[in-house]
């Protein structure tokens, strides 16, 4: 009896310790994460899921695991941890959350249709408001690093205090060039959608390009130089017309681009609200 009884005890406090050094184990791992050593705290809580073997830590250390990751950059790694955490989740708030760092990631990496798709799932089964407003609040960063402003602007609208991201969104939105519009007076003007874009020498060579090919076209055609008029026409004016009117088109996509990124840092370094 007395046997069982020390054995008893025996297993108990073994346990008790065993707990009290994966707390520990979890206490260090947390402050190398909190002094940015990301990739140490990393080590630590892979240590941590090892010596779990009741499996106590599976969601916390591997999300640990997947933060650590994402602030180092790494987003697939981070997926992937993320993905297990899911699998541990021992209730649905955890598993929310678990997903919702999946689709940040999948924002980070440039995936964003594959974070469109999981945070529009999300939205279906999801009926406490908080939780709606916050992947409301990641759909409008998913369409802004997907650069839709529009539909990032309308996702933005549906929340409260983010009114420096909607007038970001207004901002991309009114600055943006119609690269429709760029191309369409390039057809009608050669030249007329570089200027449109900014581009004035690019502008003139087209424009100037253009009327001396049409202008020695014509002439060929007058002379009744026909051969000549069809080779001009065809290898020299269609050439620099058609040019024209791609150039426009590339120069109103650079320049929506360039604006779209400018954008996009300015938020990153200037707003004060969560990020992906």
């Amino acid at each position: 009896m007395n046997k069982i009884f020390y054995i008893i005890i025996f297993v108990g406090f073994s346990r008790l310790v065993a707990q009290s050094n994966l707390d520990s184990q979890l206490n260090y791992a947390d402050l190398l994460f909190a002094q940015n050593q990301y990739y140490d705290a990393i080590t630590e809580y892979k240590r941590l899921l090892f010596f779990d073997s009741e499996h106590r830590f599976g969601f916390t250390g591997n999300y640990k695991i997947g933060l650590s990751y994402k602030k180092g950059g790494k987003y697939d790694d981070a997926v992937k941890f993320f993905k297990l955490a899911e699998i541990n989740a021992e209730n649905d708030l955890q598993k929310l959350n678990a997903r919702l760092q999946i689709a940040r990631s999948n924002i980070l990496r440039g995936t964003t249709e594959n974070a469109l798709r999981m945070l529009g799932n999300l939205l279906q089964g999801v009926k406490d408001s908080s939780m709606v407003k916050k992947i409301h609040y990641w759909k409008g960063w998913a369409f802004m690093f997907a650069d839709k402003w529009d539909s990032a602007k309308a996702e933005f609208m549906q929340l409260d205090s983010v009114d420096s991201l909607i007038a970001v969104c207004n901002d991309v939105i009114n600055q943006k060039y119609s690269v429709t519009f760029a191309k369409l007076i390039s057809y009608i003007l050669p030249g007329a959608g570089q200027f449109y874009t900014g581009h004035y020498i690019s502008g003139l060579m087209s424009l100037g390009m253009n009327v001396l090919w049409g202008y020695l076209t014509v002439n060929a055609f007058l002379a009744e130089r026909v051969f000549d008029g069809i080779v001009i026409g065809n290898l020299l004016w269609f050439r620099f017309y058609r040019g024209n009117y791609q150039n426009a088109e590339k120069f109103a996509l650079q320049k929506n681009i360039e604006i779209a990124n400018k954008a996009l840092r300015k938020v990153q370094i200037e707003y004060k609200g969560e990020k992906p």
